[in-house]
């Protein structure tokens, strides 16, 4: 890690927010180096002290992202753009590695690494760092933010045996368990699951329960993206009968069963119209594991369409099938009725799936619909859907909704158990998520409005609740001793902005390890270079 020189900072007059639920209260806090020295109603200066006058604003330890993928842009030369727009939201950590697509966690000798990733994730600039202890050693204080990285189980099962679809050998598994075990001896946060990815959509119930076992034992979450996110799916044979999305939480029940594992229920969504009644009972749920002793939370973010893989909606077993399989006549016919259905049954269709990015070439399908897409170019809403499919190489990216309601949102936005991300990434091309805009920015607005939670528990829950249950230590709060990652907003300019603007709004200034990397609207773009380190869990 790179040395910076070591100075005294003195935040005056700030209204605090400590990162508990404690009431706030008019203070200063003294900062040294990279640490907080000192929080007191009043702190007098000395010489050597470069005072900052807050009076009017208010000051939060920096915000943490609970569910992020940054693992794969922490590395590379230009890291500044891919977390600028973070930074501009208060963001100074992240937890990344999530749904079982780590940058980290596998074998350096794996002959696998081009399908790592999962199609949304791509290795640039330099060799990967396989090895956990390699990658947090290269990314500490080469990056802009802090950095805490989950190990994928996608990840870890590609390296061992690749896309396969069949049930891992008893080699294949015991090598994905050791890469897993050894990751979490060498500081992973813990565990993540996708289980809409390739190849952990293939993993059955067994397998998933000995990953759980390893985050027991070393007592790290195991954080999940479920089966589907709705009410009918690809994911089951079985249109009708019980909610797919309740039947994908059923799993986890089961796959933790009898443990104290700590289940972490990534990006709560119901997609589609049909899957919003799902709420109550994922709730029901939830309620049910802690209450036999399963530590289960989950996370949103403040968006109500979301980013994935153009593939994402298409069966496991269509996408196990070679492409000359894909195109005979009766598989083509199967994957329509099924389509089909689902779409009635779910209240989703093709003009809800919003193409991001297909390729170099294919720019004018950009911001169109698969439905739009359909009418140009003459084709059925399926044939369009399959035809851009193949032209990205079953790589494309799809901005797709409703996610989720802002009903929805505002009612998790007061739950306990809630915590709050962004799940969103910067791309080089295509359309971008809003989310990395000003995803935090709004949770503090609905808070201000009336329609999320007190500030102080909406605060607790992107900063201090978030670096508990993670780990984090010594960050998530304003304390003599912790990290000075801080974050500087006006209440004021969060009640009256406007939202989805494509920038973010409210946050003044932000230190990251002492350096005081925002200031307004001027990021600094030498020191983002070095600002952010590498935690280590253990």
């Amino acid at each position: 890690m790179k040395e910076t020189s070591v100075k005294k900072i003195l935040l005056k007059n700030a209204k605090i927010y400590n990162g508990s639920t404690d009431a706030t209260f008019i203070g200063d806090v003294l900062i040294e180096g990279d640490r907080i020295v000192e929080v007191a109603p009043s702190i007098t200066a000395d010489s050597e002290c470069e005072v900052t006058d807050l009076q009017g604003l208010s000051l939060a330890p920096g915000f943490i992202d609970a569910h992020s993928h940054n693992d794969w842009f922490a590395l590379r030369k230009d890291s500044g753009k891919y977390f600028a727009p973070f930074i501009r939201q208060g963001i100074t950590t992240f937890v990344s590695g999530n749904c079982g697509l780590s940058a980290t966690g596998f074998s350096d000798s794996t002959p696998h690494k081009d399908i790592i990733g999962g199609g949304l994730f791509f290795f640039k600039d330099g060799a990967p760092k396989g090895q956990v202890k390699d990658y947090l050693e290269a990314a500490d204080g080469n990056m802009p933010c802090n950095l805490a990285v989950l190990a994928g189980h996608c990840t870890a099962r590609a390296s061992a045996s690749g896309s396969t679809s069949d049930k891992l050998t008893a080699e294949e598994e015991k090598e994905m368990l050791d890469i897993l075990e050894q990751a979490l001896q060498q500081g992973a946060a813990g565990i993540s699951l996708g289980l809409m990815y390739d190849p952990g959509l293939y993993a059955n119930t067994e397998e998933l329960k000995k990953v759980a076992e390893l985050c027991e034992k070393y007592d790290r979450p195991l954080t999940v993206h479920p089966r589907t996110n709705s009410a009918v799916s690809m994911s089951y044979p079985e249109l009708l009968g019980r909610s797919h999305l309740l039947r994908a939480v059923d799993e986890l029940a089961e796959v933790v069963s009898g443990t104290k594992t700590k289940l972490h229920y990534s990006h709560a969504i119901f997609v589609g119209r049909r899957s919003f009644k799902d709420k109550d009972e994922f709730l029901r749920i939830v309620k049910d594991l802690r209450s036999k002793g399963v530590d289960m939370m989950f996370d949103i973010y403040n968006e109500t369409l979301g980013v994935s893989v153009i593939t994402v909606i298409l069966p496991a077993w269509y996408q196990a099938m070679t492409l000359e399989e894909r195109k005979k006549p009766s598989v083509r016919a199967k994957l329509s009725v099924l389509v089909y259905a689902s779409s009635l049954l779910l209240g989703f269709g093709f003009k809800d799936i919003e193409i991001a990015y297909i390729g170099e070439g294919y720019e004018k399908y950009e911001g169109k619909s698969v439905y739009q897409i359909a009418k140009e170019e003459g084709m059925s809403n399926l044939d369009a859907y399959l035809m851009l499919c193949e032209k990205s190489d079953f790589k494309g990216r799809v901005n797709m909704g409703p996610y989720t309601t802002p009903e929805i949102i505002s009612d998790f936005e007061k739950n306990p158990l809630c915590l709050y991300m962004t799940d969103a990434w910067v791309e080089d091309y295509g359309i971008q998520n809003p989310a990395i805009y000003d995803c935090f920015p709004k949770f503090l607005r609905d808070s201000l409005l009336g329609k999320g939670d007190t500030m102080e528990n909406t605060i607790n829950r992107m900063t201090g609740a978030t670096a508990e249950r993670f780990k984090l230590r010594e960050r998530g709060y304003i304390r003599p001793g912790y990290f000075a990652d801080l974050t500087v907003f006006s209440e004021d300019e969060l009640k009256t902005a406007v939202p989805d603007q494509t920038k973010s709004f409210g946050i003044r200034k932000v230190w990251i390890n002492g350096t005081n990397v925002l200031n307004n609207d001027t990021l600094d773009e030498e020191a983002i270079k070095i600002s952010g380190r590498s935690i280590k869990i253990n």
